[in-house]
């Protein structure tokens, strides 16, 4: 435990309250009489997540790697809390989103470390990106142009009072500002513009703070994006994002792989570059006017930037505006201008470094300019001849066929994929790798213990896919089902006659069949999509039925407003319907009669033009795999399982889901789907349905046994 600035008397007493602690049996400290229960009423001793904590501290203990499925209402937090309390050593703990994050730090945390008292102390850390950065701040509030509208000019004043109030600068706490805001990206840096040391304001810097917390708490609480963001750092040879750690647990650890694909690979968008253009022209005409001329120097950059964007133009009218390296249209146009965006980054980065150590926003341009470089010639290569000025061996090894198909060799690092995509007003270049395994399996130190826990880790009980992703294959897996009565508390209704999902009248069927169990519901309505243009069609034949029928409940839709503010008003309202895709099908906890029906609209499948699963079928394929089976249904089921998870939060909950894609029952595939999913009494009549709503909303009516009412699917 940390100990450093306390007085000799404070140190013996913590000691003597852990080794207390330490002593205690982990079954007395989760029983219904124990430390926990007394100081936490809502708390309830549960077999499984005291048997979950023992695994835990067995894994602790032994330094090993154990991958834990622990079903809805577990208990899991507590279960991995109370063991990192109790190991004596440092700890992380990240958590799948920020939200969670600070659930953690402000709710769990606080209340465990009252329960047992214990002299703990935590800290939290998030991204750069989450805290005001007094340099920009200031140099925003100077700048009159700068700012877009009235409402960007009442954002500001928040900032400035809570910069000058806030102990932490993290902008989660700063209500009156949405998280959205495009105030903050300019009033929070990116390690490109940090000025670092050489900043004016280094004394005062949140982040440099936050770290300080960090290095000397005894247990961290981070994010996944932050610890993939420190392991891309390490392999870059830079290692001081996060402190070193004895035990590391990833909570939510299902999303791991996907947020390891993406900060170990690169993007530049066109974005960047402008803002790059409008830095140098900003920062030499302020600091080193004598120098050049500064204003045709970030119109180069801006003209260059432009020049590659129109030529991948016809990218446009591709599947999801996205085509791979060796899919582009016009691929000499585009790689002749790429060459000249290099070239012109080439002399601007000269430029810059003659006058750079004048001012730290001339160092600044001039270190974002080299990244930008750096990344963009990365990019590029290997060449579409297959030769590759990184690393010309690795590349010759590849063969000419994965260069071909869009597929690179990264120096010391697996096949990676390239692709460029294109927006309304910007375009991105990306490269991914297409296995995480290798480099996340050894940034894991032999003494140190690394647990992964969710309630969907597995296929069918298989943990296979989860462990091939990030490379471990020496875990021990173990799982626990879920505590809930889920043939008491649920159904699953899979409607007959549907068409299949690529029906054009598919959406009209699925929202027909909808209907009837939305009139019959009283509480919320949860609508799960899986493409956009879904949630759009299905919203708006909703909206038309419930006109129709002259009722009053709201429809909220995905992007009519920030998912913080839909969920939040899908809480108050009780009886609302929400249609969202992805970012909603997972860390959305609404228990009681407040959410009462979720409907699936097909089964998850990764969209097809997904350049990274593309590539990732097809090296399967090549390696003579089979990849549906052994890539995108595991990824279902594993999506599934986490939409479904919505329905069911608490002992007193009950409720339907509704999946509306019949290949579920009907393909050979189906049933590893749904024998994934809680076990709910099942059916496909939707008078059964319509029953069991009867009798769950029915005021005192007695609990019935649901499974045995209902005919199995």
């Amino acid at each position: 435990m940390q100990a450093g600035g306390y007085h000799l008397p404070l140190i013996l007493y913590y000691d003597d309250v852990i080794a207390r602690m330490l002593f205690q049996e982990l079954s007395d400290i989760f029983s219904p009489n124990g430390p926990i229960a007394s100081a936490v009423p809502d708390f309830r001793s549960r077999p499984a997540q005291l048997e979950l904590a023992q695994a835990i501290e067995k894994a602790v203990q032994a330094r090993q790697v154990l991958v834990a499925e622990a079903g809805t209402g577990t208990g899991k937090t507590w279960a991995y809390l109370v063991p990192a309390f109790l190991c004596g050593g440092k700890v992380l703990v990240s958590t799948g989103t920020r939200t969670l994050q600070d659930q953690l730090f402000r709710r769990d945390l606080p209340r465990l470390r009252a329960a047992l008292a214990l002299p703990i102390t935590v800290a939290l850390l998030k991204g750069r990106g989450n805290y005001v950065c007094h340099y920009h701040l200031e140099r925003l509030g100077g700048d009159d142009r700068a700012l877009k509208s009235r409402a960007e000019i009442a954002q500001l004043r928040h900032i400035q009072v809570f910069a000058q109030q806030s102990k932490t600068g993290d902008r989660a706490d700063l209500v009156q500002v949405p998280e959205d805001a495009d105030i903050w990206n300019r009033v929070t840096s990116t390690r490109e513009n940090c000025l670092g040391q050489e900043c004016p304001h280094v004394r005062d810097c949140f982040v440099l703070k936050a770290r300080r917390y960090a290095q000397d708490a005894d247990l961290v609480v981070v994010n996944h994006a932050l610890f993939m963001a420190d392991l891309a750092l390490r392999e870059d040879g830079i290692t001081d994002l996060l402190p070193a750690a004895d035990v590391v647990v990833f909570d939510e650890a299902h999303q791991l792989p996907d947020i390891a694909t993406r900060f170990l690979g690169t993007s530049v968008s066109s974005h960047q570059l402008l803002d790059l253009a409008r830095l140098v022209e900003a920062a030499g005409l302020a600091h080193a006017r004598e120098s050049t001329n500064w204003s045709e120097a970030g119109k180069k950059i801006e003209h260059a930037a432009r020049e590659l964007r129109l030529a991948a133009g016809a990218i446009d009218k591709l599947p999801g505006r996205k085509a791979t390296y060796d899919a582009i249209p016009n691929a000499e146009q585009f790689d002749t201008a790429l060459e000249e965006l290099l070239q012109v980054l080439d002399r601007s980065a000269q430029l810059l470094h003659v006058v750079s150590e004048k001012h730290p926003d001339l160092g600044a341009a001039h270190k974002t300019c080299l990244d930008l470089r750096a990344k963009l010639f990365q990019w590029s290569q290997p060449d579409r001849q297959g030769r590759n000025a990184l690393a010309p061996a690795e590349a010759a090894a590849q063969g000419e066929a994965d260069v071909a198909g869009g597929i690179a060799a990264a120096p010391s690092a697996s096949p990676a994929v390239r692709w460029v995509e294109q927006s309304l007003h910007h375009m991105r270049l990306h490269s991914a790798p297409l296995s995480v395994a290798q480099i996340f399996s050894r940034y894991r130190r032999d003494d140190q213990a690394w647990v992964f826990t969710s309630a969907t880790l597995s296929v069918g009980g298989n943990f296979a896919h989860f462990q091939k992703q990030l490379g471990l294959w020496d875990a021990t897996t173990l799982r626990w089902d879920s505590p809930f009565d889920y043939a008491q508390q649920g159904v699953l209704f899979v409607p007959k006659n549907l068409p299949l999902p690529n029906d054009a009248l598919f959406n009209e069927k699925f929202v027909a069949a909808l209907r009837p169990l939305v009139e019959i519901s009283s509480g919320g309505v949860l609508v799960l999509c899986t493409t956009l243009r879904s949630v759009e069609r299905i919203a708006e034949l909703l909206q038309d039925e419930l006109d129709a029928a002259g009722s009053d409940r709201v429809l909220l839709r995905q992007g009519e407003s920030s998912r913080r503010v839909l969920l939040e008003r899908f809480r108050s309202e009780k009886n609302a319907v929400l249609v969202g895709s992805a970012s909603f099908w997972e860390g959305i906890d609404v228990p009681g009669d407040a959410l009462t029906l979720v409907a699936i609209d097909k089964l998850p499948f990764a969209p097809p033009d997904d350049p990274v699963l593309e590539a990732r079928l097809k090296l399967c394929r090549n390696e003579g795999g089979n990849p549906f089976m052994e890539y995108q249904v595991p990824e279902a089921a594993i999506a599934l399982k986490q939409g479904a998870g919505r329905l069911i939060r608490s002992e007193r909950d009950w409720g339907v889901l509704m999946v509306g894609d019949s290949r579920i029952v009907d393909k050979p595939y189906g049933k590893l789907l749904w024998r994934g999913l809680p076990p709910f009494a099942r059916t496909r009549d939707p008078a059964q349905v319509l029953e069991f709503f009867n009798r769950k909303q029915a005021p005192g009516a007695p609990v019935e046994d649901t499974e045995e009412t209902m005919p199995s699917v």
